[in-house]
């Protein structure tokens, strides 16, 4: 496992405050971190430490003081090649060029696995996402949801964390009752009654497809059976089919999970009643106007909430809580992530107050708001909506320009921005499309290395200490920030740190490229080809990281 930077330089901060303070310069304080950072502007340094300015208030002392003190400790040697005093009270850190460059081998030999990191508290995660009514195939407004949430699941597991990706199928209520009906009537139109849709019905072209194919297996069934018996029973044939077309778009991008779990197994299994009856017992719930209500405002809400309808029907809020109660009691996951579109927003707040009421600490619910995408085509943009009949289906996008691409670019801002999806730039060949910047970078370390195959370079034994050009320093120390873009992401719940890093990462190599040959045919050049050659194949293991984590192709050549 590789130490990352900023721990080893925090180690060494900390250090030189005790010997400041066992030499009696400093006044004894307990600190476990030097608030170490990356700066922006890396002409400063490589990193810096804002201690001084952390402890001037408790040492009544000026941060430059106290930082002059810190400087006299810092070790000149090591991972620090030079530390500097800085107003009001910065030290900056440079990283030693020996120490860097033998991270070179520390990444090759680490390989696929740099970049993960050690929790000492390692937990068991479950992150539910996309889990859309399973009454239609996924549209493109799913798939920004379902791209973040997948990829948080990747960085947790490289963080070290147990996870457990769940789809939730809502396959009770209302409307699955509507799916039915609109199944029955695309089945008896296909076998050529003359009947018009209801027009509360789903008209997609997806329900058409699962009504032929109901057909095509059980011929003329269900026009045998009277009207009720045959809508509840083509729906169990009809749902696990849409399920098969859900399953079928989220393997388009790449998507696989782990559960499927079903709302109805909530109430055949006793846990809805079970969940109902525990709100009861600690007198969050009264019945009034026919109704069973959550006394939410008992919880610090501003109303209270309806859990069981006057016609004895739960609704979505109560099976929301059941199913909470189900993942935290029953499944005892130590944390729970729940992947969100922005019109669900508004039920935060109850949903946590019900876990609260239910003695579970909501603190261990995470909801990600996932904000809404308008898409771009020329010189047009807008809001995808059903009711506006301008949404595409998922695979339509997949197919029209590729998972890769739907996946860089969905991860790309913040889940708390909107984004414009540009379709014209996702499908460019140049370096203006962002995904082809850096699956670019990628392909170019590969064909490096197949030249230096071709030419029959061995380059294991390389010495990378003769290495030092600016560039090549930039580069590692590029390649040395995975660790803490896999932790900020993580700690944040934010997976739109590592398209950003991926970018920088294939700028760096292609300001390294542009500047150092690496494959030269002169045979004094040798010792810096074979140096140059570990440097390249290093930065091919992280970029190709990089793009696992995103589940994209790492390709050898474009």
């Amino acid at each position: 496992m590789l130490i990352k930077a900023s721990e080893i330089l925090n180690g060494n901060l900390l250090q030189a405050l005790d010997s400041a303070i066992e030499n009696g310069e400093l006044p004894p304080t307990q600190v476990s971190d030097a608030a170490i950072e990356r700066p922006q502007n890396t002409h400063h340094g490589d990193f810096a430490s804002s201690l001084p300015l952390k402890l001037a208030r408790e040492m009544k002392m000026s941060p430059m003081a106290i930082g002059k003190i810190l400087s006299k400790y810092i070790p000149q040697q090591g991972i620090i090649g030079e530390s500097q005093l800085a107003p009001p009270g910065f030290v900056n850190l440079r990283l030693d060029s020996k120490w860097l460059l033998s991270q070179i081998h520390q990444i090759r030999d680490l390989k696929n696995s740099f970049g993960n990191l050690y929790v000492e508290e390692k937990k068991k995660i479950q992150i539910e996402y996309v889990s859309a009514n399973p009454t239609g195939r996924l549209h493109i407004a799913h798939a920004r949801g379902a791209v973040i949430g997948s990829a948080l699941a990747k960085l947790l597991k490289a963080a070290g964390h147990t996870v457990e990706e769940e789809y939730y199928l809502n396959d009770a209520g209302n409307q699955i009752d509507k799916f039915n009906k609109s199944l029955l009537t695309r089945y008896k139109q296909i076998a050529g009654l003359e009947i018009d849709l209801p027009e509360d019905a789903y008209p997609g072209e997806d329900i058409i497809d699962v009504a032929k194919s109901v057909w095509d297996d059980e011929g003329d069934r269900y026009l045998r059976l009277d009207e009720d018996e045959a809508e509840e029973s083509i729906g169990t044939k009809g749902i696990p089919k849409m399920i098969d077309g859900i399953k079928e778009d989220l393997e388009s991008l790449r998507i696989k999970f782990d559960e499927w779990f079903s709302e109805t197994s909530l109430y055949t299994q006793g846990e809805f009643e079970t969940c109902m009856q525990l709100l009861n017992d600690k007198g969050f719930t009264t019945d009034r106007d026919g109704a069973t209500w959550l006394e939410s405002t008992k919880l610090g809400e501003d109303k209270d909430n309806v859990l069981i309808r006057t016609s004895g029907t739960p609704t979505y809020f109560a099976s929301d809580i059941a199913y909470h109660y189900n993942k935290f009691d029953q499944r005892n996951f130590t944390e729970v992530i729940d992947v969100w579109g922005a019109d669900h927003q508004g039920q935060i707040g109850r949903l946590r107050s019900a876990l609260d009421a239910l003695g579970i600490d909501s603190k261990k619910l995470k909801i990600i708001v996932v904000q809404m995408v308008r898409f771009k085509k020329g010189e047009t943009s807008e809001k995808l909506s059903k009711r506006k009949g301008n949404v595409i289906p998922l695979i339509d996008l997949v197919n029209e320009i590729g998972a890769d691409a739907c996946r860089f670019l969905f991860l790309s801002r913040s889940n708390e921005s909107q984004l414009e999806f540009d379709l014209d730039l996702a499908k460019k060949q140049s370096s203006e499309n962002p995904v082809y910047y850096v699956q670019y970078g990628h392909a170019r370390i590969c064909s490096i290395l197949r030249l230096a195959k071709e030419r029959d370079i061995e380059f294991s034994d390389g010495d990378v200490s003769i290495l030092g050009d600016p560039t090549e320093l930039s580069l590692i120390n590029k390649m040395l920030e995975l660790p803490d873009v896999i932790e900020t992401s993580v700690e944040n719940l934010e997976a739109h740190h590592l398209p950003y890093y991926s970018m920088e990462l294939a700028t760096a190599f292609h300001t390294f490229y542009q500047n150092c040959r690496v494959v030269s045919s002169k045979k004094s050049d040798l010792p810096t080809t074979k140096a140059r050659l570990l440097l390249v194949d290093a930065a091919r293991l992280v970029l190709g990281r990089c793009l696992n984590l995103m589940s994209m192709t790492a390709p050898d050549e474009m």
